[in-house]
């Protein structure tokens, strides 16, 4: 059972990197035309997706910005301090 706590709260931590990175990453995406930067971006849309289209459904833009990457960030987090407390 700890073993399974463990990697659960690992995946957490790497998909907070992972929406993190992809966050960053769409900011300078747009601009260049760099295959490197591209293929990372769609790479990183590919392991994100599953966790941030659910919560586009529900949560709604601020003007352009779309914040979900944000919330699914903090609940990672909750999840992550939560299962840390039971290893």
């Amino acid at each position: 059972m700890t073993n399974f706590i463990y990697a659960v709260w690992l995946l957490c931590y790497i998909l907070t990197f992972a929406i993190f990175f992809r966050a960053i990453l769409s900011w300078f995406a747009m601009g260049t035309r760099s295959p490197i930067v591209a293929s990372l971006y769609n790479a990183l849309g590919i392991i994100t997706e599953p966790i941030l289209a659910p919560l586009r459904r529900i949560i709604p833009m601020i003007g352009m910005m779309d914040i979900t990457p944000i919330v699914a960030i903090i609940l990672l987090q909750i999840i992550g301090q939560v299962l840390a407390a039971y290893l």
